[in-house]
Parts: C-alpha cells; structure tokens; sequence
C-alpha cells in the first residue's frame, strides 16, 4: 500500500503545529498574568555559576506603556518569590513549573533584586547554597525551553 507524499509530510508536521499551538497558549497566559504582550516583548534567562538573570524587554524603545507593564510586573514577582510564591509561572505555563517546590522551601536562600533597564527590567537572582542554585537553574531551564528564548542552558 502507497501512502501519499501529502499524508506523510502532515503526519511529520503534525508535533511543530501541537508546539506552535503550545507557544500561543503559553503567550495568551503570560499576557494575562505578566499584564503585558508578548509579543511585543522579548524574555532572556541567563544561568550564572551563582544564580541568573531574568531579562525582560520590549521590542520598541517608544513603547514606554509596555516598558512600565515589565517593571510593575518584575516589582510584583519579585516580592512573590522572595516569599515562596510561585503562582504566576504555574499559572503562565499551565504546570508545576520545575524547580519552584524546591525553590519555596529554599526561599530564604535566594535574593531577587530587580534592575530597570532601558527598555524593561532584569531581575538578577543570587543563590547562597548548591540545593537553592540546582533549583534555580532548573526553573530557569524550563523556562528558556517553554519560551523558547534559544539561550544558553549552560551557567556562565
């Protein structure tokens, strides 16, 4: 039995579009949760030997209205997760974002200092133990793969 060129070329494409669909979701939500688009806005994470960045920044520096919603945001969160709470990324991302369950019990051990930057804000994260830094690291994985921001997973 043939099976049509056609057929075959949807059933390989059929994962990129459940992927692009996944994007879309996690975009919808994030702009609902973090009060801004994202489409008009870009997401870094960077893994530092001792914690990471947060990068968030919007694609035009004349809109000053999404820049503000990113700094408003980046204050809220901060203060969220220098408590333990980790209830926006779940809610973004529709799961229970990995490293979070840990991260809550080792709050006390993790620094969340916001920088406003030209275009947005930069939260720079310092971790004081091995056990808070691997939590850290792998929150900030998920969220360069569920983004799919491209950056590097390696801390440097």
């Amino acid at each position: 039995m043939k099976i049509p060129v056609v057929a075959i070329a949807l059933l390989v494409s059929l994962p990129a579009f459940g992927q692009h669909g996944h994007t879309a979701q996690v975009d919808a939500r994030g702009a609902k949760v973090m009060g801004f688009s994202q489409d008009k806005t870009t997401h870094h994470f960077v893994l530092t030997f001792d914690g990471g960045l947060i990068d968030v920044r919007v694609n035009d520096v004349k809109d000053t209205e999404s820049r503000d919603q990113i700094r408003m945001h980046f204050q809220h969160i901060s203060r969220m997760f220098a408590d333990g709470d980790f209830t926006d990324p779940m809610l973004v991302h529709a799961t229970n974002v990995p490293g979070t369950a840990a991260m809550k019990q080792l709050k006390d051990a993790l620094h969340w200092d916001v920088v406003e930057t030209p275009r947005g804000a930069r939260m720079v994260v310092s971790a004081d133990n091995k056990p808070a830094l691997d939590a850290l690291h792998e929150f900030l994985k998920f969220q360069i793969e569920d983004h799919q921001t491209g950056d590097c997973e390696i801390p440097h």
